[in-house]
């Protein structure tokens, strides 16, 4: 491996610099620790549960996964996997911990076995339960964990005696308890199914039962002795698991929660809180509205607080709905064009900033993450801070250029800064705003470094990212272009920090311009920037690329007779798009796990922005890759086009590459495929990683007849 190329092997060891990076904050209410996973080298990829003691400012482990198990390797789950690849989880050890009130006990899965850590004194024990264990949290009074195995939800003592029983099992095959679907986990950023009440004697439940669900199968061609794998997937227009709440009591109690499930079957967000009653954030199909409930505990009804309404679609939120100590519901709602932090009906936040979640909520203020609104006199591209937000106003806590986000209980708070400037995330402690200590990682420094411009381009003011090689001095010439982006929903690849841009630096050094582009539908500024995607992927997505394109070349070194594209996922379809749709414009691309019929994508992200298939025939058909509108350009502006797909991946199937495939040979269209055998739609394995990028450039080049 020559030193030009050593990027790709360590970007694919170090999982993109992220091993050995702190994470997972918790900090305790008398503001003595700090807890938090970290591995202990930068291509480490086991985490150990690690305590910061702010009092004496040492660090000690809590619990190491390499002694737990006494050597041996990670054996996971079926389920676990699944849980992982949900929530694109690509470490090993200890990867996901839950605490108590008091942040004295810690309780983790390793190997399907569940184990609890005490903090303060820094051991670790093995319960003797049933397994595997998926999920494991403390009752806030750390006298008991509750956890899910084979279905059952269940519960066992932290103290001598230990005792475990079930307190719902499954009532058929199809049912589980405790976990959350697979849109929940996929699509809503909802990753439990159950919730400890404040008092530590009963948990809200969801009972899910996939029966209605159609089934798919997931076969591995490369061992065809080997049974396809069935999954229940909930594609745009079937039908989804039917998820349910009870509340069940320690003392064998179980009270169903009602709602209109049949007019809100998704169940968003839940709250529980020593605030107020729990609280419920449910969903029509459509997302166009959703109800606040509150539950009565005593009879399970349920009582709406409020329901909203959107023309187009409602997001979700992290850290809403919630109550503040004074009993008022907290939520982030688009308000006159903006997305606004409420009180009840009072607006704390106004047209300047773009709220991102809520971080934490004090006796006296909320504490948030905002990005620069519509309304912003100084627009920071690519950035997010932490604001605190209260009587006295709106205030920033997090200083300088950068994206920064923050966990605080009580006067501490875990501040965590990424740069343009500098590789990595930097983590520092305040009490009461001030530094009192630090968190180090141990993250590896990247051999090459990031030197992107971040530009607003063209009439739309189009948030870009420009990247040229190394080296490169004004006058060598114009250069062939790579458009580089995700270009969809929730992905925001223009950031103001230095490790966002290392893939992109690379491909520019092997000779492009790169350009990143964050076109409408991706989460700047404002609802209306977000929203303007509504039953137009295809349009809007790919008209953005285009003009920040263009505009560039007025400012930029672009020679656009050689324009490549690359990307994933939905870059992927944005990239096979832009040569199907455009190929006076793109003349190259790799579409990597690309999604090319939205009939075969899942019901709550697809549904969301293209409606039901059922209903709007012609917005599937227009945004589709394989159908005629797909197919439009004259056959003989056919452009190079090479398709990656990870043949296991249960997120974007390979149906879609495959569907693809055929659609372009019957039409008559040259195209190249590249099946990953035992590849999920996080590419984790190293190799594959590291050889990726190497074919990419080699196609690239090949294609646009780069020397």
């Amino acid at each position: 491996m020559t030193g030009q190329l050593s990027f790709p092997r360590q970007h694919a060891r170090t999982q993109r610099f992220t091993l050995g990076a702190p994470r997972s904050f918790s900090v305790s209410p008398d503001g003595t620790r700090v807890v938090f996973l970290r591995s202990r080298a930068g291509t480490d990829r086991a985490n150990v549960l690690w305590v910061l003691d702010l009092e004496e400012g040492r660090e000690y482990p809590a619990a190491d996964p390499f002694a737990l198990l006494g050597g041996a390797d990670e054996e996971l789950s079926a389920e676990e996997r699944a849980r992982r690849e949900r929530s694109r989880e690509g470490a090993a050890g200890i990867v996901a911990y839950a605490v108590d009130a008091a942040v004295e006990l810690a309780a983790f899965a390793l190997s399907g076995r569940l184990f609890v850590a005490e903090l303060r004194g820094g051991t670790a024990r093995e319960l003797d339960v049933p397994g595997p264990v998926s999920d494991p949290r403390p009752s806030p009074d750390g006298r008991y964990v509750a956890y899910v195995a084979d279905g059952a939800l269940r519960v066992v003592g932290t103290g001598g005696d230990g005792r475990d029983r079930a307190l719902a099992e499954p009532d058929g095959a199809t049912v589980s308890w405790g976990l959350a679907e697979f849109v929940a986990a996929e699509e809503m950023d909802r990753s439990r199914g159950f919730w400890w009440s404040p008092e530590s004697d009963a948990l809200l439940v969801a009972r899910v039962d996939d029966a209605p669900v159609r089934r798919w199968w997931i076969a591995d061609p490369a061992n065809p002795d080997s049974a396809p794998a069935e999954v229940a997937y909930p594609a745009a227009g079937t039908p989804n698991a039917e998820v349910s709440l009870a509340l069940l009591g320690l003392d064998g109690s179980r009270t169903d929660v009602e709602w209109d499930r049949e007019r809100f079957p998704y169940l968003a967000r839940t709250h529980w809180s020593a605030d107020g009653p729990p609280l419920l954030l449910v969903q029509a199909r459509d997302q166009r509205t959703q109800a606040y409930l509150t539950v009565d505990t005593d009879s399970g009804a349920t009582r709406a607080l409020r329901t909203d309404e959107d023309p187009k679609w409602l997001e979700l939120f992290d850290g809403v709905p919630a109550w503040t100590p004074s009993g008022e519901l907290l939520r982030v709602s688009d308000e006159s064009g903006a997305r606004a932090l409420l009180a009840g009906d009072r607006a704390l936040t106004g047209p300047e900033l773009h709220v991102l979640a809520v971080l934490d909520i004090g006796e006296d203020d909320v504490l948030i993450s905002a990005s620069a609104g519509a309304g912003a006199s100084d627009p920071e591209l690519g950035e997010a801070h932490v604001y605190r937000v209260g009587e006295r106003g709106v205030e920033r806590v997090s200083e300088g250029r950068g994206r920064h986000s923050a966990v605080r209980t009580g006067a501490v708070t875990v501040l965590a800064t990424a740069t343009p400037e500098r590789p990595g995330t930097e983590v520092r402690v305040l009490r009461d705003g001030k530094q009192i200590s630090s968190v180090v990682s141990h993250a590896e420094t990247p051999v090459l470094a990031a030197r992107p411009r971040l530009v607003a381009a063209g009439a739309r003011r189009i948030p870009t990212a420009v990247l040229l090689p190394s080296g490169y001095r004004e006058g060598d010439g114009p250069l062939p272009v790579l458009m580089d982006p995700y270009g969809g929903p929730h992905g925001l690849r223009v950031a103001a920090t230095h490790n966002a841009h290392l893939t992109s630096q690379w491909f520019a050094d092997q000779g492009f311009a790169v350009v990143v582009a964050d076109g409408r539908g991706t989460p700047h500024t404002s609802p209306a920037w977000e929203k303007a995607i509504h039953e137009d992927f295809a349009g809007v997505t790919l008209d953005d690329q285009v003009e920040a394109l263009r505009a560039l070349a007025e400012e930029f070194p672009l020679d656009l007779g050689r324009v490549g594209i690359r990307g994933w996922s939905y870059g992927g379809y944005l990239a096979a798009l832009a040569v199907l749709r455009r190929p006076d414009v793109f003349h190259a691309a790799v579409a990597g796990a690309p999604v090319t019929d939205w009939r075969l994508y899942d019901t709550h992200y697809t549904e969301r922005y293209l409606g039901l298939p059922g209903e709007r025939p012609e917005v599937y058909a227009h945004n589709s890759l394989v159908t005629d509108d797909g197919l439009s350009s004259p056959a003989e502006q056919t452009r190079p086009l090479m398709i990656v797909h990870g043949l296991a991946d249960d997120n974007v199937v390979a149906a879609h590459t495959l569907r693809l495939s055929s659609a372009l040979l019957a039409a008559g269209r040259p195209h190249e495929v590249l099946p990953l055998s035992g590849v999920t739609h996080m590419t984790p394995q190293e190799q594959v990683a590291e050889n990726l990028l190497l074919l990419q450039v080699d196609f690239l080049k090949r294609s646009l007849k780069i020397n």
